[in-house]
């Protein structure tokens, strides 16, 4: 288990020779790094969709905490992960294994490892999003996926994230919403103004919701969006 954990000299850490600040600063840059790592699960990941998605599925059902956030984002997190296999184990393969190897520098198992998450992003990235931060940015347009830069990338591929999770969640909504209309001319016809209509929706919402199989559509609605 220890042949594949790289070695820290802390020693180094207090020298002034060159080839010891420049692993000082290699250990800083790698805790920068894992700082970032949550901001990198999210902006570079379908996790955004996902959990936006399940978060309009439980505001559409109006049943204010459940599930809980917990929950929502611990199936965000599996789905994520499943989704995102492929593109993960081709980024372990390339440039993690052969790093630990110490068969590429950092620099260039960086360079190997972003390629497969430049590829995954371009595919959900809108052609219009990235316009608008290559103009922004005055660059010079690509000739292929590898030469975005990733501080481009990365926010067009964010926003694209942001406009699809939100028309999924339009059409989630649909359903909901009409039977919260139903409802409320249902009572305001009796005459029963002041019960709250998303009292007596929310058991025929849960219900629909119940007798469709809501998840496995939600999930494989989410599944095939990729």
């Amino acid at each position: 288990m220890t042949d594949f954990i790289p070695g820290i000299d802390l020693d180094a850490l207090n020298s002034d020779e060159p080839a010891n600040l420049e692993t000082t600063l290699q250990l800083l840059l790698l805790l920068t790094v894992l700082s970032l790592a949550p901001s990198l699960l999210i902006l570079m990941t379908c996790f955004t969709r996902v959990i936006i998605v399940l978060s309009f599925v439980r505001t559409a059902l109006a049943t204010q905490q459940m599930p809980p956030n917990q929950v929502l984002v611990g199936i965000a997190l599996f789905i994520t992960f499943f989704i995102m296999a492929p593109t993960f184990g081709e980024v372990n393969k390339e440039a993690v294994k052969p790093l630990l190897k110490g068969e590429l520098t950092q620099q260039e198992a960086f360079e190997r490892g972003t390629k497969p998450l430049k590829e995954f992003m371009a595919k959900q990235t809108r052609q219009k999003d990235l316009a608008l931060f290559m103009e922004y940015a005055k660059a010079e347009k690509p000739k292929s996926v590898q030469d975005i830069p990733l501080t481009t990338l990365v926010p067009a591929f964010a926003i694209s994230e942001l406009k699809t999770a939100f028309q999924i969640g339009f059409m989630i909504f649909v359903p909901f919403l009409v039977i919260d209309m139903v409802v409320a001319s249902v009572l305001m016809a009796m005459g029963m103004m002041m019960l709250p209509p998303v009292m007596i929706s929310l058991p025929f919402k849960i219900l629909l919701f119940v007798l469709v199989d809501g998840w496995y559509l939600i999930v494989k609605s989410l599944l095939l969006s990729y």
